[in-house]
This record gives C-alpha cells, sequence and structure tokens, in this order.
C-alpha cells in the first residue's frame, strides 16, 4: 500500500519551524528534554504580545478549514461550503488554477446531455458503503440477493452485492495489518540464503538469491527509516502540543483554530514568526484540520500508525493470513477466496479514492466527485495496511474486469513483486477486454526509469500495457512545486500527472478530510476516464488512454525535481507527456473523436 507522503516529516517540520522561528533551534532528540518545554514556552512568549490584539473574544467556530456538520446534517459541509477546498475541480483556464477543469467542464461542455452507465472499479483498502456520499453511486450486483448465503449468478463468489474482499476469510474476519513484501521475502528465502555467497549458491537458484539480498537490504533500511520516523513523530507530537498550550494560555483561549493563526501570521512584527506561523497555518488548511486539537489528535493516530508499522510490518514471524484467508499464497491459479466485506476495517484510503471518482455530484452536500451518476462503483478489497500480495492484485483485476467494470483504479505499489508474471497477465487480461487500467507512479519521489514500482508501467519483455495509464501527483500552482514533491515521475514510465496534494473527499463515518498522494491523483484520472466514457461510451479503453494524454496540458514551468535536493527540471520532461490531466479539453478532444455527447 502506498503510504500518506503528508506523514511525520510535514507535521514534524511545522513544529521545528515554529521553535526556530522563536529564537529556539531544534535539534532532533528521540525524547522530550526540559530544553524542548523551554523552547515552546519561549516561542509563546515571542508571539503572545501580538497575539493579543487578535485574540477573540470567544471561540469560533473554525472558517478556514469546513466546519464540523451540526447534529441535524451528519453529512457535513455543503457543496458550497466544499467547493474551496476541492481546488482540482477549478479550470487552469478560467480560474488560473492547474486542476482538472470539471466544473467549467459540467457547466459549458456537458449541460443538457444524457451520461451512459459506467462501471469502475477501486481496488482498495475498502470503501465504507454506508457514506451518504458514496451510498448511491455503489455498483449493485444485480444477479446477486444480499445475505441469502447463495452464489446466485454463480461467479464463484457468495453475496457480492457491491463487491468482493480478497483479503478477508468464511467467517467474516478480515486482514487489517499485513507485513511488507520485503519482510515476506527474508521470511521466506532467509533460512536457505543468509550467511551464504553468491558462489555457494546453485546457479538455478541465483536469481531468487539476488532477490533476497536486495530485499534484505531494504528490510535494513526500512528498519531504521520506521524507528526514526517514530521518534520524529513523537517528538512533533510534544513539540507542537506544548506550544500550542502555551499559546492558547496566553491568549486566554480554549480552541486555536486557523481563523487565530491565519490573522498572528499576518500582524506579528517578527517576520520569521510570520513565516512560521503561516506555515503551520497553511499545513493544518492543507490536512484538513481546523484547530489544534484536531492537529493532535492527528499526529496521534500517526505515532500510533508508525508504532503498528514497526511492530508489524516488519515482523518476519507475523502471518494474519495463515490463520483468517487460509488459502495458499503462493498459488496463484486459487481464485475463489475471501468473503463479501467490501468495507474491512480501516476503509479511509478506499473511501476518500472513491469520493474523488464519483461522490454524488447533485446533493448539495459534502463533495463533488468528477464522475456524475449514473457512473458506479465497485469495491475490490486487496489492499490491507501493509503491502498488497500479488495474488490478490491479480485476482481482484480479474473479478472487475469479469463483473463488468469499464476502468479500474489502482492506488497503491510496492518495491517487490515475486509473483509479477500474475499480475502481467491480469493486465493483459483486462487489456483484451478493452478495460483501462490507472495505477498511482507512488509516493517515493523515486525517477521509475531507474527504480522500480510494481505493479510495474511496463511488460517484464519491455513493451507497454496499451490500456494502462500511470499517474504522478501535482500541485495546486503552477509554480516550482507543480509537481508534488513526493510523486514519483518518468519520462518513459509515467503518463500524466493529476491533482494530489491536499485533495478534499469522502471519509468513513460520514465525515470529509483531505489527503495526500499518488493514491488521489490516480482517481482524478480515472474520474476523468469515466466522464469520457459515460459521455461517449462508443470510446474504447485505448481512445480514454489517447484522450487524456493528448488532452493534458503540457507545463514549461522550471520546477523542483521531486527528491532532487534542489535541483530544477523543466516540468514537462518528469512524464511521458509533460501535462497535468485536463477534463474540459479532453471533452473537447473526445468530441472530434466520438462526435458531440448526446441530448
Amino acid at each position: 500500500m502506498l503510504a500518506p507522503p503528508l506523514a511525520g516529516w510535514s507535521r514534524l517540520t511545522l513544529a521545528a519551524a515554529l521553535l526556530s522561528a522563536a529564537g529556539c533551534r531544534v535539534a532532533q532528540p528521540t525524547t522530550t528534554s526540559a530544553a524542548t518545554t523551554e523552547a515552546t514556552t519561549a516561542a509563546a512568549a515571542a508571539v503572545a504580545p501580538a497575539a493579543a490584539a487578535v485574540a477573540p473574544a470567544a471561540t469560533p467556530a473554525p472558517t478556514d478549514v469546513p466546519a464540523p456538520a451540526a447534529a441535524a446534517k451528519p453529512a457535513g459541509p455543503t457543496v458550497a461550503e466544499a467547493a474551496e477546498a476541492q481546488w482540482y475541480l477549478r479550470d487552469p483556464q478560467q480560474d488560473n488554477v492547474p486542476g482538472t477543469g470539471t466544473t467549467r467542464t459540467y457547466a459549458e461542455l456537458l449541460k443538457g446531455r444524457t451520461p451512459s452507465p459506467v462501471v469502475v472499479a477501486v481496488i482498495d483498502s475498502g470503501i465504507d458503503t454506508a457514506h451518504v456520499d458514496l451510498k448511491p453511486i455503489l455498483w449493485r450486483n444485480a444477479r446477486e440477493i444480499p445475505g441469502n448465503g447463495i452464489d446466485d449468478d454463480q461467479n464463484g463468489y457468495v453475496d457480492d452485492v457491491h463487491g468482493w474482499n480478497f483479503i478477508g476469510g468464511k467467517d467474516g474476519r478480515n486482514v487489517g495489518v499485513e507485513t511488507l513484501e520485503i519482510t515476506r521475502v527474508v521470511a521466506k528465502y532467509g533460512p536457505r540464503f543468509a550467511g551464504k555467497t553468491r558462489a555457494q549458491v546453485p546457479v538455478a537458484q541465483r536469481a531468487t538469491y539476488d532477490m533476497y539480498l536486495k530485499a534484505k537490504k531494504s528490510y535494513d533500511a526500512k528498519r531504521k527509516e520506521l524507528t526514526e520516523q517514530l521518534a520524529q513523530a513523537d517528538q512533533a507530537r510534544t513539540q507542537i502540543s506544548g506550544l500550542t498550550g502555551a499559546l492558547k494560555e496566553k491568549l486566554g483561549i480554549e480552541k486555536l483554530d486557523t481563523a487565530t493563526l491565519r490573522k498572528l501570521s499576518t500582524t506579528l512584527p517578527n517576520p520569521d514568526l510570520q513565516g512560521a506561523l503561516a506555515s503551520f497555518y497553511q499545513g493544518m488548511r492543507q490536512m484538513g484540520v481546523g484547530d489544534t486539537d484536531a492537529l493532535l489528535a492527528e499526529l496521534d493516530n500517526e505515532v500510533k500508525d508508525q508504532r503498528e508499522q514497526l511492530t508489524y510490518s516488519l515482523d518476519t514471524k507475523f502471518n494474519p493470513r495463515a490463520t483468517i484467508v487460509g488459502d495458499n499464497p503462493d498459488d496463484v491459479n486459487q481464485r475463489n477466496y475471501g468473503n463479501n466485506d467490501v468495507t474491512g476495517p480501516d476503509a479511509l484510503h478506499g473511501t476518500h479514492v472513491a469520493g474523488i471518482i464519483a461522490a454524488v455530484r447533485d446533493n448539495n452536500l459534502g463533495v463533488q466527485g468528477i464522475a456524475a451518476s449514473p457512473v458506479r462503483v465497485m469495491s475490490v478489497r486487496a489492499v490491507p495496511n501493509g503491502d498488497e500480495r500479488d495474488k490478490d492484485v491479480a485476482n481482484a483485476i480479474r473479478y472487475a474486469v469479469d463483473n463488468g467494470a469499464q476502468i479500474i483504479n489502482m492506488s497503491f505499489g510496492k518495491e517487490f513483486s515475486p509473483q509479477r508474471p500474475a499480475v502481467e497477465a491480469a493486465y493483459k487480461y483486462a487489456e483484451s477486454k478493452g478495460v483501462l487500467l490507472v495505477h498511482a507512479a507512488g509516493n517515493e519521489n523515486h525517477n521509475l526509469d531507474l527504480v522500480s514500482n510494481f505493479p510495474a508501467s511496463l511488460y517484464m519483455n519491455g513493451s507497454v500495457p496499451t490500456t494502462l495509464l500511470t499517474v504522478g501527483a501535482s500541485g495546486p500552482k503552477d509554480d516550482e512545486n507543480l509537481p508534488a514533491n513526493f510523486s514519483n515521475y518518468s519520462k518513459k514510465q509515467v503518463d500524466v500527472f493529476a491533482p494530489g496534494v491536499g485533495i478534499y473527499s469522502t471519509l468513513p463515518g460520514n465525515k470529509y478530510g483531505n489527503e495526500s498522494g499518488t493514491s488521489m491523483a490516480s482517481p482524478v484520472t480515472a474520474g476523468i476516464a469515466a466522464v469520457l466514457k459515460s459521455y461517449f461510451p462508443s470510446l474504447t479503453a485505448t481512445d480514454l488512454k489517447r484522450i487524456i494524454r493528448q488532452s493534458a496540458q503540457v507545463h514549461h514551468t522550471q520546477v523542483l525535481v521531486p527528491g532532487g535536493d534542489g535541483k530544477k527540471a523543466d516540468f514537462s520532461t518528469l512524464s511521458a507527456t509533460g501535462g497535468v490531466v485536463d477534463l474540459y479539453e479532453a471533452v473537447r478532444l473526445a468530441s472530434q473523436t466520438a462526435g458531440a455527447p448526446k441530448p
């Protein structure tokens, strides 16, 4: 599974920026110290004089981030309230924002036109099927009678009403946390190869031996990385808690919200503090939190997640699948396993992805998906908190194809693929059936011409899948930060970029929030493909790929290369097209290809 890029790093930076700006340089200790407490107090004292002038008489509801819904309206903000947050729906020409032009497209090009049904499969962690903005757009297997315990349509999957779960058991239990693929490789081949030189390994096993050595190196590096990140997340939480607590005490308020921070960032006499608070404010906006209490809750979740990853994802003896799913994970020909729970224990990622694609547009509630009804979303659960298995990915693709999906979104990835041929065969199966595959490029800020990310953008023989789009993530401004600093890129293996920073969408429990990643850029692109297929049903998967590529808006902005340590390059060199997806131009091009949409 793709790790969210805005994890501990950005939040740690926010805390460090504030403390540093107050004249207290922040090291990165692994434990709380008296110096840290002193630093937060000093920072609060530095802010306090000007802060008193802007402190609210009472604690208002946050205005910079859509406020939580009232009890009578449990689903959250109205469309009007969320419109600003959904920057990715704006138009690059009319709004001067490198969005998709979705709002303009519906108003100018598709108004009064009749869309056709389209099914988009979301292979992910699961989807909250009860979400008010998603429930109406879920795919419904009309051939299946819910809850009767019978495989009515005889497709091999019992009661698959909204999709299928390939990481669940017959008894209804689910795999939530899993190991990384590198952990599984080390666990499987360590007993055979540990301590041996290549010369000591039989020739027939040397390719596997090489894979083991590469995995072991990554495994050791990942353990070190996660240990450091956990310490930093702990430290960030402590710093922010101390600082914001001191600020609230000085201001005499119970909540420090984004509105107050924005005022502070423009009124303080110290320009360094202004900049630090502005960064803090923008960071909170990007994460979709309205006050520092919510920010601390997010950090608590992150610390928990980091500790969970360190505990389980690298444990070579941890194997929940054995007792839950009960299949043979090495048998890629085994198809009929799992259960029909398409939500699972943690549906945040998949729920967010689904909302980007097709959240209800006309209910004056929450967010607007890119694609409008009658586009439907099929949930295929195959991605745990950890690395997905090749077998499950291959079966998920085949299930989606066999049950009518015309587009498949895949917001996941990993650096090893022991059963790559099985996934490649599934790709070719989708290709043969005319199904478009849309895949996230990954969040490691790597050049994919040099580093692998699986499922791969190329077949093992070097050829390009004809119905696959690989998508990098872009930001909300056409400046040096246009490519997201976490996004993978490649002139050969990334087709396009799409909005993937601060993407506001659905969350479990009728909630909404921001997430960032190529995991968000991929469904933006899948949503565009769904609109094209819905209004121009004669378009094939290869047509969709061609139109999305050709209509992408090329940028020649000098940008910071992700992971390039300050190196700059022309944005157009970071992908095959050099562009950001544009629904408005895609619809115009589709009209030339397939004729005007039917009235």
